[in-house]
């Protein structure tokens, strides 16, 4: 199939939601530690982890949102 359609199955976008709220709740416990961290260099990994989990939330967003276009 060349072409694929422009929707997303109700099992897909249940999939995708439980994606979103794995990496949701993982970028929130990640954040909460940063805070208890005195060690500088680690700090900065978790937070470049909490960036990398944020991402793939927008980026789940984006896919659910390209999914439910009418175009």
């Amino acid at each position: 199939m060349k072409n694929l359609p422009k929707m997303i199955s109700t099992k897909d976008a249940a999939y995708l939601a439980d994606m979103f709220n794995w990496h949701i709740v993982t970028a929130k416990k990640i954040n909460h530690y940063i805070s208890m961290v005195t060690d500088e260099r680690i700090s900065k990994k978790l937070t470049e982890l909490v960036e990398m989990h944020t991402d793939y939330c927008s980026t789940i967003i984006k896919l659910i949102e390209s999914g439910e276009s009418n175009d």
